[in-house]
C-alpha cells in the first residue's frame, strides 16, 4: 500500500517544499560523470532528482508507485525529457539495462521485510548492465534518529505558495527491534491554514544495520559494495547519520573487478575519472 503522504492530493503539492535538493542531490550527481549514461530513478516521487539528471543529457526512467506523485513529475516535465513509469521497484521493469540505479529520499526503508529487501536488489541487479551501479541511502540505526520522531524536536513550519504556513510534526508511535533490523512506526501530522484538524498519516520504516545491508547485497549479485556515513563520503561509524551504499553488480571477469576495487580504494574512494558510474560504464561487455 502506498503511504497517505504520496497519495493525498495537498500533501503531495507539499512534498518537494519538505523535501527540497540538498546535499544528497549532489551526491548522486557526482556519481554521473559527462559521459551520458542510462539512469533509473526508483520511488522518483516528484522527479526532483529525475529532471536534474535529465539536464545533464543523460537517459531518465522515473519509477513510481504513486500516480499522484507521478502526476506532478509529468506536469514538471512538460518536454518529456523523463520517461515516467508507474511501477513497483520490488519487480523488473521493462526497459533495457541501464548504467545506474538510484533511490534516493531514504525510500529503501519503506521496504520493511527481507523478502521486499531482497525484492528490490534484485530486480535493480538484473535492470543494471554488467559492472552497473545502484546507489542509496538509509538511515543509520546505531544513531536511533527515531527517538527525536516527537513534536518537541520535529515540529517545523514551511510556507507553501497557494496554501500558505503548513505545520508539520511527527509523533513516534513504535519500535520493534528484531534479530537483523527495527520497525519503526510513527505519525505526521500536517495542520493546513484553516483547518480544525490535522491530516494525519501513519507510516513504517525500516532500519537495517551495515553487515545486514552488505549481506543482502551480496546475496542479490552485488559484488563490489562501498559504504559511506554521510554526503561528504565521510567514513560509516557508529555516529554516522546515514548508510549511503554505492553497490556494483561487478560481473565482468576477476581482474576487472580488481582493477574495479583498487580504483574506489575503500570507504571514501573515488574511480578514476571523477566518476564512479562513467568507470563502470566504460568496462561494460
Amino acid at each position: 500500500m502506498v503511504d497517505s503522504q504520496y497519495t493525498d492530493p495537498r500533501l503531495v503539492e507539499l512534498y518537494d517544499t519538505l523535501n527540497p535538493a540538498g546535499p544528497d542531490t549532489d551526491f548522486y550527481l557526482s556519481l554521473l560523470g559527462s559521459a551520458p549514461i542510462a539512469v533509473a530513478d526508483l520511488g522518483c516521487g516528484t522527479g526532483l532528482l529525475a529532471r536534474r539528471i535529465a539536464g545533464f543529457g543523460h537517459t531518465v526512467i522515473g519509477l513510481d508507485p504513486a500516480p499522484a506523485m507521478l502526476a506532478i513529475a509529468r506536469r514538471n516535465d512538460p518536454d518529456g525529457h523523463v520517461k515516467w513509469i508507474e511501477g513497483d521497484a520490488r519487480e523488473r521493469w521493462q526497459h533495457p539495462w541501464v548504467d545506474l540505479a538510484i533511490l534516493s529520499g531514504h525510500a529503501f526503508q519503506v521496504f520493511l521485510d527481507d523478502h521486499d529487501v531482497g525484492a528490490v536488489l534484485t530486480a535493480a541487479a538484473s535492470a543494471l548492465s554488467p559492472l552497473g551501479t545502484l546507489a542509496f541511502e538509509t538511515r543509520n540505526p546505531e544513531r536511533r534518529s527515531w527517538e527525536r520522531w516527537t513534536p518537541e524536536w520535529s515540529t517545523r513550519r514551511v510556507t507553501v505558495a497557494g496554501m500558505g504556513e503548513v505545520q508539520v510534526s511527527h509523533q513516534l508511535l513504535e519500535v520493534a527491534e528484531e534479530r537483523d533490523h527495527t520497525l519503526v512506526q510513527f505519525e505526521t501530522s500536517h495542520m493546513f491554514p484553516g483547518d480544525s484538524m490535522p491530516v494525519v498519516g501513519v507510516s513504517t520504516l525500516r532500519f537495517t544495520s551495515a553487515d545486514v545491508l552488505e549481506a543482502l547485497l551480496r546475496a542479490a549479485g552485488f559484488t563490489d559494495v562501498v559504504m559511506y556515513g554521510d554526503w561528504d563520503r565521510s567514513p560509516l561509524s557508529t555516529s554516522s547519520p546515514e548508510i549511503i551504499v554505492v553497490a556494483r553488480r561487478g560481473r565482468g571477469d576477476a581482474d576487472e573487478r580488481a582493477v574495479l576495487r583498487r580504483s574506489l580504494g575503500g570507504v571514501g574512494g573515488s574511480a578514476p575519472g571523477g566518476s564512479e558510474v562513467a568507470w563502470a560504464r566504460a568496462t561494460r561487455h
